[in-house]
C-alpha cells in the first residue's frame, strides 16, 4: 500500500479496464444485459474498495437490452461506450411494470446514500439511454435514465438520454462534478407537467451545505415535459447552496427553459432559452420544498419566443440580477415579476434588471406584479413591445381550414403577430398561438414532446373560431404592485413606429411608487410617456425626454 492507502497492483482477477463483451455483456438488443452488468459493477466496486484503484467498464458499439431492474451503482466504477447511437442502452420494464428501471442508481431512501455513503471516482461517458420501453399505470419519479444521489468528484459527458418516463438525468447532491455535452429529448413522458420531475437535466441540490461545486455546460434540452434544465432545493432547513454554474446550454420547447427553484447564486450565463411553453427562464418557490432560488445571475443570454414569459421572477425576497440578455419576442412579457400564488411572498428586495435588449414582447416589455423595493432598472433597451395589438377576430366557412398545429383563414388580413399569445377557440376546443402572418396562425404544442397544438382533436375544415381582444395597454414599463425607493433611470423605452406600445412607464390603479427615482429615460414615441393611474409620491422624476 502507499501513503494515499492505494495498492501498487489491482486485485487479481479485476482489472482497470474492462471490455464488458468479455464479462457477460452480448450488446445484441435481444438478450437481458443487466444482470450481467450488475454482477461487473458489484465486481469492480468491491476491487476498488480493496484497492482504492478505479475501473471503467468499456462498452463497446452495440444495443444493450436493461429489463426489469436497475444496477445499483458503486464508488470506483465508471462506465464509457464508443459514443451516443453507437452504445445505446435500451431500458424497459414489461415484465414487472411497478419497476421504474433508470439504468444506473444509487438513492438515499433505497440504498442509504449520504454525504459518508457517496459514489466517487465515477464517470459516464460517450453512449445513448433510450427510455421509451418503461411504462407504468401511474407516473413514478424514479423512472429516470440516472438516478444517482452524492456523487462527488463525477463526469458525465457526451450522454443522450431520451423519451424516459421521467426525469431523464436526475441525479442529485453533485460535488466537484461536471456535467458536460448532455443532450436530453422528451423526457418526462409519463408526467402532465405537474408532477415531479419530469424534467430533461433536474438536480436536487442542498445534501452537501452551502457549498456545492457544479457545473452543468454545453447541454442541450429539448421537449421535455417540465424544466428542460433546473436545480431544486431538497431540504427547507438547510442553507442554500452556492457554487452552481450553468453555462452554454440550450433549452427548447420545454414547460419551462432553465430554472432556479432554491440555489443561492445560481450563474446561468451564455444560454439559449427559446419556444418554451411558460418561461424561458423563471425563479419560483415551485418546487418540493417551496424554497426560491435567490442572489442568481442571469447574463448573457438569448431569451426568445417563449410562448409566455421570456424571463419570470417570483416568491423570491431577492436579490437577483438579470444582465445583458436579449429578451425578444416572447408570447406575454418580457420580464416578469410575478406574485406565483406559493411559498414566499415577501417584498423582493434589490431586483437589479440592467443592460438587457427586450423588444418585440407581445405584452409589457418588464412588469411587475409582486411589490419590490430597492430595486433597479437602468440602462436597458425597451423597444416596440405590446405586439398583441391586433383586434378580436372570428371566421369560418370556405376560407378557413385546420391541421394540428396551424389555422389558415385565407380572408383574414391579420397584423404579423398581432395575435401572439391569445388563446384561440374553435367550439369547445382552444389553443395558443404562437405566431402569425396575414392568413396564418401558427399554434403553439399543447404540451411539450407532442405534435398537436389543439386541447380536443383538429377541428373540421370551416368550423367557425374566436380570437379575443388584445389588452389595452401594452406599455414598455408597468409597475402594477407597491414600489419602495426603486429606480428606472437611462431606459431607452421607445417605439419606433410599430405604435404597439401604449405606454413608456404605467403605474396601474394597484400600483404605486414611493421615493422612486425615475430619471433621465428616453420615451420617445410612444402613445403616453407617463401614465400614472396612481400619482407618484415623493421621489425624483426627471430628464424624461418624450415627457410633455
Amino acid at each position: 500500500m502507499t501513503a494515499a492507502g492505494v495498492r501498487r497492483h489491482a486485485v487479481a482477477g479485476a482489472p482497470l479496464l474492462c471490455d464488458a463483451r468479455e464479462h457477460g455483456l452480448t450488446g445484441d438488443g435481444v438478450t437481458n444485459d443487466q444482470p450481467a452488468l450488475a454482477a461487473l459493477v458489484d465486481r469492480l466496486g468491491d476491487a476498488y474498495d480493496a484497492d482504492g484503484r478505479a475501473r471503467v467498464v468499456y462498452c463497446p458499439p452495440g444495443v444493450y437490452a436493461v429489463r426489469d431492474a436497475a444496477t445499483v451503482w458503486r464508488s470506483g466504477v465508471s462506465l464509457v461506450g464508443a459514443g451516443p447511437g453507437a452504445t445505446r442502452f435500451v431500458l424497459s420494464n414489461e415484465g414487472n411494470r411497478a419497476q421504474p428501471v433508470p439504468l444506473a442508481f444509487h438513492t438515499a431512501e433505497q440504498h442509504g446514500a449520504s454525504p459518508d455513503r457517496h459514489l466517487a471516482y465515477c464517470t459516464f461517458a460517450d453512449f445513448e439511454i433510450d427510455g421509451s420501453g418503461v411504462a407504468s399505470a401511474d407516473y413514478n419519479p424514479l423512472a429516470k435514465g440516472l438516478g444517482l444521489q452524492y456523487v462527488t468528484g463525477g463526469v458525465f459527458r457526451n450522454l443522450f438520454i431520451h423519451h424516459t418516463a421521467a426525469t431523464g438525468f436526475g441525479c442529485d447532491f453533485l460535488q466537484d462534478t461536471v456535467v458536460d455535452n448532455v443532450r436530453v429529448l422528451e423526457c418526462g413522458r409519463m408526467d402532465d407537467g405537474l408532477e415531479m420531475g419530469g424534467a430533461g437535466i433536474g438536480i436536487g441540490i442542498g445534501g452537501w451545505g452551502p457549498v456545492e461545486r457544479l457545473t452543468i455546460a454545453d447541454c442541450t434540452a429539448v421537449g421535455n415535459a417540465t424544466n428542460g434544465i433546473f436545480v431544486e432545493m431538497q431540504y427547507a432547513g438547510r442553507p442554500q447552496p452556492r457554487g452552481i454554474r450553468i453555462i452554454g446550454c440550450h433549452a427548447e420547447g420545454n414547460r419551462f427553459g432553465i430554472s432556479d427553484w432554491g440555489a443561492d447564486g445560481l450563474i446561468v450565463t451564455g444560454c439559449t432559452m427559446v419556444g418554451n411553453l411558460e418561461a424561458g427562464f423563471q425563479v419560483s418557490a415551485k418546487g418540493t420544498t417551496g424554497v426560491p432560488g435567490r442572489g442568481g445571475l442571469l447574463t448573457d443570454c438569448l431569451i426568445d419566443g417563449n410562448l409566455r414569459d421570456g424571463v419570470n421572477i417570483g416568491n423570491t425576497r431577492g436579490p437577483y440580477t438579470v444582465r445583458g440578455n436579449r429578451i425578444t419576442g416572447n408570447g406575454r412579457y418580457g420580464y416578469h415579476h410575478q406574485d406565483l400564488g406559493e411559498g414566499n411572498r415577501a417584498t423582493a428586495e434589490e431586483i437589479v434588471i440592467e443592460s438587457n435588449d427586450i423588444w418585440g414582447n407581445s405584452l409589457d416589455g418588464i412588469r411587475s406584479d409582486r411589490p419590490l423595493r430597492d430595486a433597479v432598472i437602468i440602462n436597458n433597451r425597451i423597444r416596440n413591445n405590446g405586439r398583441q395589438c391586433a383586434p378580436a377576430a372570428t371566421g369560418g366557412g370556405e376560407s378557413v381550414r385546420y391541421t394540428e398545429t396551424t389555422l389558415v383563414d385565407q380572408r383574414a388580413r391579420w397584423p404579423r403577430d398581432g395575435h401572439r399569445g391569445k388563446r384561440l377557440r374553435v367550439g369547445r376546443r382552444f389553443a395558443v398561438v404562437a405566431s402569425n402572418d396575414e392568413t396564418t396562425l401558427v399554434l403553439a404544442p399543447n404540451r411539450p414532446g407532442i405534435d398537436s397544438s389543439w386541447s380536443a382533436d383538429i377541428p373540421s375544415p370551416g368550423t367557425p373560431y374566436e380570437l379575443p381582444d388584445p389588452p389595452p395597454n401594452r406599455a414598455g414599463v408597468t409597475l402594477n404592485a407597491t414600489c419602495d425607493s426603486v429606480t428606472v433611470r437611462g431606459n431607452l423605452i421607445r417605439d419606433s413606429g410599430s405604435g404597439t406600445q401604449t405606454a413608456g412607464i404605467w403605474i396601474t390603479e394597484r400600483g404605486s411608487c414611493l421615493n422612486c427615482r425615475v430619471v433621465e429615460n428616453d420615451l420617445d414615441g410612444n402613445h403616453t410617456a407617463i401614465r400614472a393611474d396612481t400619482p407618484a409620491l415623493g421621489g425624483h422624476w426627471e430628464g424624461n425626454h418624450g415627457d410633455q
